[in-house]
C-alpha cells in the first residue's frame, strides 16, 4: 500500500513541468533552510542583545557599587552604615522599577548584602552565574525560581539575573559578585523587535533567492517545453514521412513487379504475333520452294515464285508493323510539351480526329524515364478515347510548376451512343498505372456514364 502511494506521488510529480517541480521541491527545501537559518540567526541575535544589555548594566553597577564595598577585600561582611548607603543609593523609584532586587555574594555563597534583609548573612548554593562571574565574566540568565535564595522570598515572577564581578580598586582582584534582577519587559520588547526584523530580513532574502532561481528555471523550463514540442512535431512529421515513404516503397515494389509481369506478357504476345504471322508466312514460303523445284515448266515456276514473294512481302509488312509498335520516336532531345504535341498530332493523323492540347511550354530537362512514361500515357489515353468515345472531344492537359507534373487525357461521350462508354482498367490502363507508380507517382481513372471519361497521372518531384 505504501509503495503504491509512493508510485502515485512520483507519477504525479513527474507529470509536472520543470518549473513546477522546482517550485514544489525547491520551496520545501528553501522553507526548511529559511526556518533553520532564522532560528540560528535569531538565537545568535538574541544572545548578543542580552549580552550587550548585561555588559551595559555591569558597567553601570560597577561604577555605583565598587566604591561602597571595597572593604570586602579584607572583611567578610558590610557595616550597617555601608548597608544604609547602598539602600539609599539603590532605593530610588526609577531604579527599583527596573532593578527590584540586588544581592552581593562572596565566593563561598555568603550573601553580604541584599534588598531583602532576611537573607543577609546566609549562605546558599552558588548559582552558575556566580561561578562564571568569579571567573571574571559578566553572566546573564533568567532566574531559576526553584533556587533556595528565591524560594525563601517566594519569588513567582521570573527576572533577568545579571552577575557582575566586583574588583578591588588597586589590584583588580575579584572581591565579590553583584547579582542584580532586571525586569525583563523592556528587554523582551527589544528582543521581539530584533527577532521580528531578523525574520523579516531572512524571509525577504529567501523570497528574493527563490524568485531569482525560479525565474531562471522557469525560462529554462519554457525553452525545454518549446523544444520538446518542436521535437514531438518533428517526430510526428518524420513518422508521417516514413509511413508515406513506406507506402511509396510498397507501391513501387508492387508496380515494379507488375511491370515485370507486363513486360513478360508483352514479350509472349510479341512472340505469339511473330509465330502466328511472319513465321507462318515464311514457313509457307519455304514449303513453296519445293513446289518451285517440282514445277513442270517455267510458267508454273513463275507462279510459285510469285506466291513465295507475296508471302515474304506480307511477312515483312507484319514484322515492320510489329516493330513500329515497339519502337518510340527520338524523344530524348524533345521538351516535354513538344513531346505531348507530337503524340497528339500523330494520333490525329492516324485516326482522322481532333485533339485539343492545353500545355504551356515545359523546357526543364526531365529524365528519359519520365518522358517515356508521359509518351505512353498520352498515347494509351488517346487510343482509349478513340476506342470508347470514337474520338469525341479528345483533349490533353499538362501542368508543371517545377515541383509537380500533372498530365490528364479526357474524352467526352458520343451523343450517338445509346449507352455512353465507360473506361475500365484493362491491360493497357493497368500497365500505365504500374508504369506511373514505379516512378513514385499516382494514377487515377475517372469514368462515368453521365460525365466525361478521364485518366490522370501525377509525379511529385519533392518525393
Amino acid at each position: 500500500m505504501q509503495g503504491k502511494w509512493r508510485q502515485e506521488i512520483k507519477a504525479w510529480f513527474g507529470e509536472k513541468s520543470l518549473s513546477t517541480q522546482f517550485a514544489l521541491a525547491g520551496g520545501v527545501f528553501m522553507l526548511g533552510a529559511m526556518f533553520l537559518a532564522g532560528s540560528v540567526v535569531s538565537n545568535i541575535v538574541s544572545k548578543v542583545t542580552v549580552e550587550d544589555t548585561a555588559s551595559a548594566t555591569a558597567l553601570f553597577l560597577q561604577s555605583l557599587i565598587t566604591p561602597l564595598v571595597h572593604d570586602l577585600a579584607t572583611v567578610e561582611s558590610l557595616s550597617a552604615e555601608q548597608i544604609q548607603r547602598l539602600d539609599a543609593l539603590l532605593g530610588g523609584d526609577e531604579f527599583s522599577k527596573r532593578f527590584p532586587h540586588l544581592e552581593i555574594w562572596k565566593d563561598d555563597g555568603l550573601i553580604v548584602y541584599s534588598r531583602s534583609a532576611e537573607i543577609i548573612g546566609r549562605r546558599f548554593t552558588a548559582p552558575h552565574g556566580l561561578v562564571d562571574a568569579l571567573a571574571g565574566e559578566v553572566s546573564a540568565q533568567y532566574a531559576d525560581l526553584s533556587a533556595a535564595e528565591h524560594t525563601v522570598r517566594e519569588f513567582n515572577k521570573s527576572y533577568l539575573e545579571i552577575y557582575v564581578p566586583i574588583r578591588e580598586l588597586l589590584s583588580g582582584d575579584i572581591i565579590a559578585v553583584a547579582e542584580i534582577h532586571e525586569v525583563p519587559s523592556q528587554l523582551e520588547e527589544k528582543l521581539t523587535l530584533v527577532q521580528r526584523r531578523t525574520w523579516l530580513a531572512i524571509v525577504a532574502a529567501t523570497l528574493l533567492i527563490v524568485l531569482g532561481l525560479f525565474g531562471i528555471v522557469y525560462r529554462g523550463s519554457r525553452l525545454i517545453d518549446v523544444q520538446k514540442a518542436g521535437l514531438v512535431q518533428r517526430l510526428k512529421k518524420i513518422e508521417q514521412i516514413s509511413e508515406h515513404n513506406r507506402r511509396l516503397r510498397e507501391r513501387s515494389q508492387q508496380a515494379s513487379s507488375r511491370v515485370a509481369e507486363f513486360n513478360e506478357r508483352a514479350l509472349r504476345n510479341i512472340g505469339a504475333d511473330l509465330h502466328d504471322g511472319p513465321a507462318q508466312l515464311i514457313t509457307l514460303a519455304a514449303l513453296k520452294l519445293d513446289e518451285v523445284h517440282r514445277a513442270p515448266n517455267g510458267a508454273a515456276r513463275k507462279i510459285e515464285l510469285k506466291k513465295i514473294g507475296g508471302a515474304l512481302s506480307e511477312a515483312l509488312d507484319e514484322i515492320r508493323s510489329i516493330s513500329k509498335g515497339l519502337m518510340l520516336p527520338d524523344i530524348e532531345k524533345l521538351a516535354l510539351s513538344d513531346l505531348i504535341f507530337r503524340v497528339a498530332r500523330s494520333h490525329e493523323q492516324r485516326t482522322n480526329t481532333k485533339v485539343d492540347v492545353d500545355c504551356l511550354p515545359i523546357t526543364e530537362p526531365l529524365p528519359l524515364a519520365i518522358k517515356i512514361c508521359v509518351y505512353r500515357f498520352v498515347q494509351e489515353g488517346l487510343t482509349n478515347a478513340f476506342r470508347h468515345a470514337r474520338g469525341h472531344e479528345q483533349s490533353v492537359i499538362c501542368t508543371f510548376d517545377g515541383m509537380q507534373l500533372n498530365v490528364s487525357v479526357k474524352s467526352g461521350n458520343n451523343l450517338q451512343d445509346r449507352e455512353p462508354p465507360v473506361w475500365r482498367e484493362g491491360m493497357g490502363l493497368n500497365g500505365l498505372r504500374d508504369r506511373v507508380e514505379s516512378l513514385g507517382g499516382s494514377f487515377q481513372v475517372y469514368s462515368g456514364q453521365n460525365s466525361a471519361n478521364r485518366i490522370e497521372m501525377t509525379l511529385d518531384f519533392r518525393n
